[in-house]
């Protein structure tokens, strides 16, 4: 199998581990979006009610309208034991009450939808655990492959390494050819 061919197999093999996920969704705008005005207008009250300002107007009416009944500065309207500012602090508490419980509904709902999130968003990071375990184990397989294609070529460069070795060694032992040529008879020279 040719070396491009084998490259070839390798990037299918990764294109094929690729994956697509849902994208992550915003809560809060999801929050924002399904909210009537009268969810908002409760939402608004109940964060002025959990307030230092709110605490401390209430708190300046009651010492206001006591005064004034009180001393009789003016013709006074509720004479202690002030049963109208009772009346009136009841059905305060009871509406408070109702438009907070119904902010307080909205918040759990809210807390819900976010916990509903924080497990999708879970399940979405273990499924990309999954995949990139899965991924870097196919990686793994592909350099193992790679690994033991190298050590093959290395040990058969090493084997034609030994072999031209061989060869060259040969060439050397054997004794040089002599140069081809007439060859001449001995000269003998006469004895005197």
């Amino acid at each position: 199998m040719s070396t491009a061919r084998e490259i070839e197999d390798i990037a299918r093999d990764l294109i094929k581990h690729q994956h697509d996920h849902p994208p992550v969704r915003d809560l809060n705008r999801e929050v924002e979006r399904r909210l009537t005005f009268a969810d908002r207008v409760a939402d608004d009250f109940a964060r002025l009610v959990g307030s230092w300002v709110f605490v401390l107007v209430q708190a300046g009416i009651l010492v206001v309208w006591i005064l004034l009944n009180a001393l009789n500065l003016i013709r006074p309207w509720d004479r202690y034991p002030f049963f109208f500012l009772n009346f009136i602090l009841t059905l305060e508490a009871a509406v408070w009450v109702s438009v907070v419980l119904m902010a307080m509904n909205r918040l759990a709902d809210r807390d819900r939808l976010r916990a509903q999130q924080d497990y999708e968003l879970n399940v979405k990071a273990e499924e990309e655990l999954k995949a990139l375990m899965n991924h870097l184990m196919h990686q793994d397989e592909i350099l193992l492959q790679i690994v033991n294609r190298l050590d093959r070529g290395d040990r058969e460069m090493k084997r034609l390494a030994r072999r031209l070795e061989e060869v060259l060694a040969s060439n050397n032992e054997t004794p040089a050819p002599k140069p081809a040529g007439p060859e001449r008879p001995p000269i003998s020279i006469p004895a005197p």
